[in-house]
This record gives C-alpha cells, sequence and structure tokens, in this order.
C-alpha cells in the first residue's frame, strides 16, 4: 500500500489552496516551499493558531528539504491543469489556474477546511513582504522549530542522572 503523507499529491493539494489564497499573485517555488512549511506548521509562528500537522523534532529542518517534493507536486498539479506555470525573466512562476477554486470547493472535509484557513492566514501574514523579509524570518527562526523536543530530551536526562 502507498503511503499518501509527504507525497506530492499531499503537497500538491497544499498548494493549490495557498496559491487560490494567493491570487492574482504567481509565487516562485522558494516562496511556494516557505509557504508550504509555514501552512503545515502554523503553531509555529501564531501559537493561538495552532499546527495543521503534530509536531515533530527537528522540524525545521523541513523547510531545507522540501524543494524536490514541491517540485513534483506543483509538476503533478501543472499536469492536471490545476495550476498555471510561467517562465518570466525572473524566473518560473505558478499561479492558480482557472480550474483551481473550483477543484478545491469539492473538498469538503475538515482538513479542508483547515487548509483555507491556514492558506488565508500564510498570504495575509507573509503575503506582502519581500522574498528577502521572507527568507530572513524564516533563518532567524526555523533552529528554533522543534528544539522543544531536544530541550525535554536534555531535561529528562538530567532527571535520570
Amino acid at each position: 500500500m502507498e503511503r499518501l503523507f509527504n507525497t506530492p499529491l499531499e503537497c500538491g493539494l497544499r498548494l493549490l489552496y495557498l496559491l487560490n489564497a494567493s491570487k492574482p499573485k504567481k509565487l516562485d517555488l522558494q516562496r511556494l516551499i516557505t509557504y508550504d512549511y509555514l501552512l503545515v506548521h502554523s503553531g509555529d509562528v501564531d501559537g493561538s493558531l495552532g499546527s495543521l500537522h503534530p509536531a515533530v523534532p527537528f522540524r525545521g529542518s523541513e523547510w531545507l528539504v522540501k524543494r524536490d517534493i514541491v517540485r513534483d507536486a506543483l509538476d503533478l498539479m501543472f499536469a492536471r491543469e490545476l495550476v498555471d506555470k510561467r517562465l518570466e525573466a525572473k524566473g518560473i512562476f505558478y499561479a492558480a489556474s482557472p480550474l483551481t477554486a473550483n477543484f478545491i470547493a469539492l473538498l469538503k472535509s475538515g482538513y479542508a477546511k483547515s487548509l483555507v484557513s491556514r492558506a488565508s492566514w500564510v498570504v495575509e501574514r507573509f503575503g506582502e513582504i519581500t522574498d528577502a523579509e521572507l527568507e530572513d524570518f524564516m533563518t532567524e527562526n526555523v533552529g528554533r522549530w522543534g528544539a522543544e523536543f531536544e530541550r525535554l530530551t536534555a531535561l529528562r536526562d538530567l532527571e535520570l542522572g
């Protein structure tokens, strides 16, 4: 049985919500990598919001290794005409296609509703900052995200010693 978690299909579905929330803006690969991390781990930035997926140790490193899965996810969604891809002078940019909103409107689960709210939050919170500001924010914080597990392990070791 194939797993669904952390596959191009799962990531691609999340990216559809992000691109739909970003309309009419076009986003490059790096911004989508960052947005996908922030969507999944929104509680790292805003504790009152909570994260879409459970916290895992060293999850900040996900941001550094998501490039291939996000690229594969975008290619998968592009092949199904759910994403537009444009080559521009500054690189390749992605946007919601005319089918994106209609497709995600068909998804009615609680997870889908969470994707709508989190994607809107990501775009509202980070949509107007520059790429450099977004990268600075991530670089300053990514090392802390997931490190709470390391502290808990250290405390447990002290208690046992």
